[in-house]
């Protein structure tokens, strides 16, 4: 059976919205105002490669599948695996999706979808920023870690992981380690 494992880039205060860039979030790109070390970029290729299937909301799927395909050679093992690994997206408005291997489910009987899914892999299944996907897991048992790169810094606003989850959730520290300038805490439910 697989894991749901979500893992974030996120700020001192919660913030995940836009660590890259790319979505013209008035604070965008603020990852990379600092260095998350070779163990950080260890940490996120060995997670990607312990995973069978990327699972992601129609926001964060589709910006990920206008960047990664261009970065195919120039990433090291990161975009030939990311572009080859099977790809779930969760959309109400997206009819097909065209990235390599990549399926789209709608909103409606997704969380019983997902469920099937966790028991007809042997790898993880990984979800990464897709906030109201991450939310509607989260609210309905499905997430089994979650693994959170906190940056040191205070955005002060922003769309905040957790924001909007309706119901409350009790967490155990797993694991705490240092990613240069980062911290990676990974947690499980309790």
């Amino acid at each position: 059976m697989g894991k749901l494992v979500v893992s974030e880039f996120v700020s001192v205060d919660g913030v995940f919205e836009d660590p890259g860039g790319a979505e013209g979030f008035k604070h965008g790109g603020w990852s990379f105002r600092f260095n998350r070390g070779p163990e950080g970029d260890r940490f996120k290729l060995e997670e990607l490669q312990a995973s069978d299937v990327l699972l992601l909301g129609r926001v964060t799927y589709e910006g990920f599948a206008e960047a990664w395909p261009k970065m195919e050679h120039s990433s090291g093992e990161f975009g030939p695996k990311i572009n080859s690994m099977r790809k779930v997206v969760v959309s109400g408005t997206l009819d097909r999706a065209d990235w390599r291997n990549s399926t789209v489910i709608a909103p409606d009987g997704a969380m019983d979808e997902i469920a099937r899914l966790k028991g007809d892999v042997d790898g993880d299944i990984l979800v990464n920023g897709s906030g109201q996907l991450v939310r509607a897991l989260a609210d309905s048992g499905l997430v089994d870690e979650y693994r959170l790169m906190v940056f040191p810094i205070v955005l002060g606003s922003g769309k905040q992981l957790f924001e909007g989850t309706g119901t409350p959730a009790n967490l155990r520290l797993a694991s705490a380690r240092e990613a240069g300038d980062s911290l990676i805490l990974t947690y499980v439910p309790a």
